[in-house]
C-alpha cells in the first residue's frame, strides 16, 4: 500500500524536497573556494545544478547517464584543453591522461594524480550526490541525516577554518526544516491514504509551516546572545596534538598579518582581502615589527616590551644611522573598515605621523620597532594617516668594509640560537660563505642561496615540523619548500650561525599598483591585500643600522643603495629593485597549470574562448526551452493520455480532468466561485456542441463522493477525453 501511496504525492512537492536537498549539498561546495585552492567552484556548482535538474525529471537511466556524462565530458574539455569537444586529438589526450592515472592509482602515488583527472573525481561526486540525495529526500523521505551531516560539516569548518558559516547555519536551518515539515505532511498523507488531490487543491498548509520556520529563525538570528561560555576549542585541540598553533598540525590558515608567531609551518590558502590603499612615489616595504629570539618552531621576543608615547606625533624609532643619505618622501595609508590592525604600519625612515583622528597617540616598543596606535589608552586600528619618511640609500662602499659590531649586548641578542639547533645548519652557513670574506658577502651569499639549490616557493603541501623537527632544519635539508617565514627564518638563524646579527621582519609588501601619477605630482596608488603580508630580514652593519635583505624567490627588497658609479663591481652587485610577486602567487610547474583550481594566463584566454562557446550552446538550450514552452500543453497532453493508459487509476483520471480545467481556464472559461462542476459542464457542452464534458464530469464525481471506484478509466471515457481536448486545443 505504501508503495502505490507514494506515487501518489503530487509532483510539485517531490519537487520542493529535492531542490531543499539541492540547496543543502550547495552548503557543501561554497566552502570549497576559500579552504582549499579552488578557482572556479561556480563550474561545481552549476554542474551540481544541472544533474538535480536531471533527477527530478526522473528520465530513463540511460538517458540520465548520458546526458550527466555529457556535462563532465564538457567540463573537462572547457577547462583543461584547447581542442573543440569533438577533435580526435582532444580524444587522445583525455586517453593518455586518464591512462596515466590509473597507473598512479595501481601504484598508490596519489600525489601524482593530475588536475583533470582530480577533477573528473570531484564531478563524479557530485553526480553520485545527486542520486543519493534523490533516495534520501524523495524515495524514503529521511531528510534528519543529511541535515544533521550539513551542519556538522559546515560548523566544523567555521570552527577550524577560515570559513565564516553564520547565514550558511541561518541558511540550513530555514531550508532543513522546512523540508522536514514538508516530508512527514507527505508521511502522514502516505500513511492515512488520503486522496493526492486534497493535497493539490488545499496547499495552503504550507503556509504556517514556512511562516513557523522562517518566524523562528529570524527570532533565533536577532536575539541577543551570550557570549561564549567555553573558550575556544581550537588553541586546546592544538596543545593537545603537540602544542601546535599557527598552522601547526596541518592545519590550514588564511594569509594575512598576525600576531603569534610562535609555530610557523603549514598551508594558508589565497586571500585577496584589502587591507589598506596607499599612495606614494616609490614602492616600500611596511614595517610593522621584529622578533629576536628563534625558539626552533618560530619567533618570540625575547622581553616583554616597554611601550612609550611618542611626543607631538615624531617617531624617534630609527632602524638605520643618521649619517645615511636620505631623501624625505610622504606615503598616505587609507585602510579599509574590515581591517583591525591597532599597530601604525610604516616605512623605513618613518619620522611623523598625521592623522584626523582625535586623540590619537603613538606608543612604540624601541627593542621591536612595533608602534601601537591608540585612542583614549585603548588599542584602536585608525582610518587613515600621512607618514613623513627619510628614504634611506644605504651605502654599499661601507657596508663592505664594515666589520663585527662593537656593540656586545646587541650581538648577543642578535646571534643567540637554541641549543636544540641541529649543528648541520651551521655547517652549511660555513659551507655558503667559505669563499666570502666580509660580513656583507657572506650575507648577500647566503640571500643568493635560495634562489636555487632545489628550493620551491609554495603555499600548499608545506610541512609543519614535528616535536623532534626545527623550523630551519626541515626546510633546508628535507621538504625545501615554503614560502616567505620558511626563507626568511632560514636565513637569519644561518647568518647568526656565523655571528652576524640578525633579526626577523613581518609587515607588508608594497601590493599592486593600481594608478600611475593619481594627483599629477608623480604619487602612485596602490593597493595591499592580506595576500601582501609578509617577512623579510634585517641585518645589522656596523656604522650604519639595520638593512633590509630578501631571501625569498620572487621578491626583492625596494632598497635604495648608494654606490660609486666609477666602481662598477659596486654597481653590479647592487641588487635591483624589481616588483615583487603577492605572497600567494608562488611559481608552480607548467605541468600543473591546467587546474581547474588555479589556470595559468594562457588556460585563461582559451577558458574564455570555449566559454564563449558554451554561450552558443546555452543560447541553443534557451531556443529549445521557448519552444517547449510553447508546446507544453500538447506535451502535457500525450503525457497524460500515456499515464492513463497504462495505470488507468483515480490517480490519473484525476490528473486528466484538472488538465481539462486548466486549459479551458487558459482559454478564457473561467469557472465562476458559485457555480457547480456539472453547471460548468453544461456551459461547456453547449459551446462546443457535445455532451463529453458533462460525461466527464459526471464519471469524476463519482469518483469523489465514491472513493471505492476501480479502473475509472476505459477505452469510452479515454476517447471522450482525447476529443474534447481535441477541441479545446483547436
Amino acid at each position: 500500500m505504501n508503495n502505490v501511496n507514494q506515487q501518489k504525492i503530487p509532483f510539485i512537492f517531490t519537487s520542493i524536497l529535492y531542490i531543499s536537498g539541492l540547496v543543502l549539498f550547495l552548503e557543501w561546495l561554497y566552502p570549497v573556494k576559500q579552504i582549499t585552492d579552488t578557482e572556479y567552484i561556480g563550474i561545481f556548482v552549476i554542474y551540481a545544478i544541472f544533474c538535480f535538474f536531471i533527477s527530478i525529471l526522473q528520465v530513463k537511466w540511460w538517458l540520465s547517464f548520458l546526458l550527466k556524462g555529457f556535462g563532465v565530458y564538457f567540463i573537462l574539455n572547457g577547462v583543461f584543453s584547447s581542442y573543440n569537444f569533438w577533435s580526435p586529438m582532444w580524444f587522445q589526450e583525455l586517453y593518455a591522461n586518464f591512462f596515466y592515472n590509473v597507473e598512479a592509482l595501481l601504484a598508490r602515488q596519489w600525489f601524482e594524480l593530475t588536475n583533470m583527472f582530480r577533477t573528473f573525481l570531484f564531478l563524479i561526486i557530485i553526480w553520485l550526490m545527486s542520486y543519493l540525495i534523490f533516495y534520501w529526500f524523495v524515495q524514503v523521505k529521511r531528510i534528519m541525516i543529511f541535515s544533521v551531516l550539513t551542519f556538522i560539516y559546515i560548523t566544523l569548518l567555521d570552527t577550524f577554518t577560515v570559513y565564516n558559516a553564520e547565514w550558511a547555519i541561518f541558511r540550513t536551518f530555514v531550508i532543513a526544516f522546512i523540508a522536514l515539515g514538508i516530508a512527514n505532511v507527505l508521511k502522514e498523507v502516505q500513511s492515512e491514504n488520503i486522496p493526492a488531490y486534497r493535497l493539490k487543491t488545499r496547499p495552503l498548509w504550507m503556509i504556517p509551516l514556512i511562516f513557523i520556520v522562517l518566524f523562528s529563525s529570524i527570532v533565533g538570528y536577532a536575539a541577543p546572545k551570550l557570549e561564549p561560555q567555553w573558550p575556544d576549542p581550537v588553541p586546546f585541540i592544538e596543545s593537545a596534538i603537540n602544542g601546535t598553533g599557527i598552522g601547526g598540525g596541518g592545519t590550514i590558515q588564511k594569509v594575512g598579518y598576525g600576531d603569534n608567531d610562535s609555530r610557523l609551518g603549514g598551508s594558508f590558502v589565497q586571500d585577496y582581502t584589502p587591507v589598506f590603499t596607499a599612495f606614494m612615489k616609490e614602492e616600500n616595504y611596511f614595517r610593522v615589527e621584529s622578533k629576536d629570539y628563534y625558539t626552533g618552531k618560530g619567533w618570540v621576543n625575547s622581553e616583554q616590551g616597554e611601550y612609550v608615547e611618542q611626543v607631538g606625533r615624531d617617531i624617534t624609532f630609527r632602524t638605520f644611522s643618521s649619517t645615511i643619505e636620505t631623501e624625505p618622501l610622504h606615503v598616505s595609508l587609507d585602510f579599509e573598515k574590515t581591517a583591525n590592525i591597532p599597530k601604525l604600519i610604516y616605512p623605513y625612515g618613518a619620522d611623523h605621523v598625521e592623522t584626523p583622528k582625535t586623540g590619537a597617540a603613538f606608543w612604540l616598543d624601541e627593542q621591536t620597532g612595533e608602534i601601537a596606535t591608540k585612542v583614549d589608552n585603548k588599542d584602536t586600528s585608525l582610518e587613515t594617516y600621512e607618514i613623513s619618511y627619510n628614504r634611506p640609500s644605504y651605502p654599499l662602499d661601507d657596508m663592505r668594509e664594515s666589520g663585527v659590531t662593537s656593540d656586545e649586548e646587541l650581538l648577543d641578542r642578535y646571534t643567540k640560537l637554541p641549543n636544540s639547533l641541529p649543528s648541520r645548519v651551521a655547517e652549511l652557513a660555513q659551507e655558503i660563505t667559505v669563499n666570502h670574506q666580509t660580513q656583507y658577502e657572506k650575507v648577500r651569499a647566503i640571500e643568493r642561496y635560495f634562489s636555487g639549490n632545489g628550493f620551491t616557493y609554495q603555499i600548499d603541501d608545506v610541512a609543519v615540523p614535528s616535536d623532534e623537527q626545527d623550523y630551519v632544519d626541515q626546510f633546508l635539508f628535507e621538504t625545501k619548500i615554503g614560502y616567505c617565514d620558511n626563507f626568511s627564518t632560514s636565513m637569519v638563524v644561518m647568518l647568526r650561525t656565523l655571528d652576524i646579527p640578525a633579526r626577523w621582519v613581518k609587515g607588508f609588501t608594497s601590493g599592486e599598483k593600481i594608478e600611475d601619477n593619481v594627483d599629477g605630482e608623480g604619487n602612485d596608488f596602490y593597493q595591499v591585500t592580506n595576500a601582501n603580508a609578509h617577512s623579510w630580514v634585517e641585518v645589522y652593519f656596523e656604522g650604519i643600522g639595520w638593512v633590509p635583505f630578501e631571501p625569498t624567490q620572487g621578491f626583492d627588497a625596494p632598497n635604495d643603495y648608494a654606490v660609486d658609479t666609477d666602481n662598477q663591481d659596486d654597481v653590479l652587485d647592487a641588487p635591483e629593485a624589481t616588483p615583487e610577486a603577492p605572497e600567494q602567487e608562488p611559481q608552480v610547474p607548467e605541468q600543473e597549470a591546467k587546474d581547474v583550481f588555479s589556470p595559468s594566463k594562457e588556460e585563461e584566454s582559451k577558458f574564455d574562448f570555449t566559454w564563449v562557446h558554451g554561450t552558443i550552446i546555452v543560447g541553443v538550450l534557451l531556443i529549445l526551452l521557448a519552444i517547449l514552452y510553447w508546446k507544453r500543453n500538447r506535451l502535457r497532453t500525450h503525457f497524460i493520455e500515456r499515464r492513463m493508459m497504462n495505470k488507468k487509476d483515480a490517480e490519473a483520471y484525476q490528473d486528466a480532468y484538472h488538465f481539462i480545467l486548466k486549459l479551458l481556464n487558459q482559454k478564457g472559461f473561467q469557472k465562476d466561485p458559485d457555480q457547480t462542476l456539472r453547471e460548468y459542464a453544461v456551459r461547456i457542452d453547449n459551446w462546443f456542441g457535445t455532451d463529453e464534458m458533462g460525461r466527464l464530469t459526471a464519471n469524476y464525481e463519482q469518483l469523489i463522493y465514491q472513493q471505492n471506484v476501480n479502473n475509472p478509466i476505459n477505452e469510452e471515457v479515454s476517447n471522450l477525453w482525447k476529443n474534447l481536448i481535441k477541441r479545446i486545443l483547436g
